[in-house]
């Protein structure tokens, strides 16, 4: 972070595993498993929080991108934020075409992609494209942290799933 190392936790995920399940929080309290999605692509975003500079930025562009990529893909947002922080973003920032849901509880979408910072306790900057037959066909986890994800390598991985 700023050009200070940081430790992920968790094992990291590798293009053409298949790609973890998990339960993470929607905005709504109720529980959501990547694999209510399976059938699917996924792009399952990881930032450390919606209330930053970058990681709105970020989520904003990925909201945009969803409706351009049809109803055959589904784009998680995922932060350790708490729901209903999630739930006053997305109502202030408008965006409604990408799926936001709270890691808070137990980590489980950071440990199971090895995304999650062991000394601040939120997720890496990390982007994840999973095909409909749930293998991983993209996956970058952005160097420093306040720089974006490679949005065209990202939409490129999606294009071919769909």
């Amino acid at each position: 972070m700023h050009g200070n190392p940081l430790h992920l936790a968790g094992r990291p995920v590798r293009v053409g595993e298949t790609a973890p399940d998990f339960t993470a929080l929607s905005n709504a309290l109720a529980e959501v498993r990547l694999g209510d999605s399976r059938g699917l692509v996924r792009v399952l975003v990881t930032v450390p929080s919606l209330d930053t500079p970058v990681c709105d930025l970020e989520a904003r562009r990925f909201n945009e991108e969803a409706a351009r990529l049809g109803t055959q893909v589904r784009v998680l947002v995922v932060s350790m934020d708490l729901p209903f922080a999630q739930r006053r973003w997305c109502g202030a920032a408008g965006v409604s075409g990408v799926e936001t849901l709270s890691d808070h509880r137990d980590a489980c979408v950071g440990l199971a992609y090895g995304v999650l910072i062991k000394e601040l306790r939120l997720l890496a900057r990390a982007v994840f494209v999973i095909g409909k037959d749930d293998k991983l066909a993209y996956a970058e986890v952005v160097p420093e942290i306040v720089h974006e994800p490679d949005y065209a390598a990202v939409l490129a991985a999606v294009k071919e799933l769909v």
